[in-house]
């Protein structure tokens, strides 16, 4: 009865020590997938989430900047198409 037992200790510490060298196994493949992984996501031009943030911001204000140089320049351009209107009536005479 005795051997049985000793036998069962024994085989225990086995698969406890097989268990725990495949734990070992485990974790040293998933590192290794992850420096793989980062390696190649290197390789590929992207960019950080405030990087991102910062390059959209100055596109909203380029808009916004543009949208109002587009508005001055259509006052302008009223303003210049009545003033040569006005000039062109003048020289023609039509000023009574």
């Amino acid at each position: 009865m005795q051997s049985q037992n000793r036998f069962f200790e024994d085989f225990s510490k086995v698969v406890n020590g097989a268990v725990g060298t495949l734990a070992g196994v485990g974790r040293e493949a998933e590192g290794a997938l992850r420096e793989r992984f980062r390696e190649f996501m290197g390789g590929f031009d992207f960019v950080s989430r405030d990087e991102f943030d910062a390059v959209k911001a100055m596109a909203a204000a380029a808009r916004d900047e543009v949208d109002e140089l587009k508005a001055r320049l259509e006052a302008l351009e009223k303003k210049s198409a009545k003033a040569g209107k006005a000039a062109a009536d003048k020289s023609a005479g039509l000023d009574i």
